[in-house]
């Protein structure tokens, strides 16, 4: 699917740093677009324009796509991350998504 000619939908990750709050932020934002470059390219502008609307806030240059297999539409995968770890599953969970510093909801 990725890095075709034919248009496809992807899922941007962009991670932003709100100094004011002391907290980072990952969004994902969806794209149609013809690849991986392409969609990161367009991420990465509205990650700049994002940024202009608030005050104390910085893009940190990180982002990543990921090329869907559904459309948009419930239950569709929209971004997918896999990481090697030997860590047991409750270990995983605190070191990389649950570490009690999180603001959610």
């Amino acid at each position: 699917m990725s890095d075709t000619n034919e248009p496809s939908w992807y899922g941007v990750r962009c991670v932003f740093r709100h100094l004011p709050l002391g907290v980072y932020e990952e969004r994902v934002t969806l794209w149609v677009a013809r690849s991986l470059d392409e969609a990161i390219a367009r991420g990465e502008a509205e990650a700049a324009a994002y940024c202009e609307g608030l005050e104390g806030v910085e893009y940190t240059d990180f982002a990543e796509a990921y090329a869907m297999f559904d459309s948009p539409e419930e239950g569709a995968e929209v971004f997918s991350l896999m990481r090697e770890s030997g860590l047991p599953p409750d270990a995983y969970v605190r070191r990389f998504l649950s570490t009690g510093d999180e603001r959610t909801g």
